[in-house]
C-alpha cells in the first residue's frame, strides 16, 4: 500500500525549497478556506433558506438564482483547497490520516457531492422530500464545516 505522505513528499520538499514563510505554510490554507466557508458558505446557506421560506415570489426567485449561482463555486473552491490542505500537512510533517481535520474535510466534500447530485437531478422531478433533504443536508454540512475549522485550529 502506498504511503500518501511519502508520495507527496517530493512535492512538499520542492515547496519547502522555495523558502515559503512558515506562517503561510501553516495559516495559508485556514485563512483562504475560512474566507470561502464564512463568506460563501453563509451566503449559500442563507440564500437557500431564503428561497425556501420567502413568501414573495420575486424574492424567492432572486434567492434561488443567487444560491444556484454561488453554490457550485463554493464547492469548487472547497475542492480546490483540499489538496492544498493535504500538502500543507505534508509540508509540516503531520500524519495525514491521523488528522481529524483531514477526515472532516473529506466528509464535507463527499456530502457536498451528494447534495450536488440531489440538486442536479432536479430533486428527482421536484420531490419535496429531496428538496427538504437537500436543505437540511446543506445546513448540516455548514455545521460540519464549523467542526472542521475547530479541528484544524487545535
Amino acid at each position: 500500500m502506498i504511503n500518501v505522505s511519502e508520495a507527496l513528499e517530493p512535492l512538499a520538499a520542492w515547496f519547502r525549497s522555495l523558502g515559503i514563510p512558515q506562517p503561510i505554510v501553516e495559516w495559508g490554507h485556514p485563512v483562504m478556506m475560512g474566507i470561502v466557508v464564512v463568506v460563501m458558505g453563509s451566503y449559500v446557506g442563507w440564500t437557500g433558506w431564503r428561497y425556501r421560506l420567502a413568501k414573495d415570489k420575486d424574492e424567492s426567485f432572486k434567492n434561488r438564482m443567487n444560491h444556484r449561482l454561488l453554490a457550485p463555486w463554493m464547492f469548487f473552491f472547497l475542492a480546490a483547497g483540499y489538496p492544498g490542505g493535504v500538502l500543507s500537512l505534508v509540508m509540516q510533517r503531520h500524519a495525514i490520516f491521523e488528522s481529524p481535520h483531514f477526515w472532516t474535510g473529506s466528509l464535507v466534500l463527499i456530502l457536498l457531492l451528494i447534495n450536488s447530485v440531489i440538486s442536479f437531478t432536479g430533486f428527482a422531478g421536484g420531490k419535496p422530500a429531496l428538496r427538504t433533504t437537500h436543505a437540511y443536508l446543506g445546513s448540516g454540512i455548514l455545521g460540519l464545516l464549523v467542526v472542521h475549522a475547530v479541528l484544524g485550529l487545535i
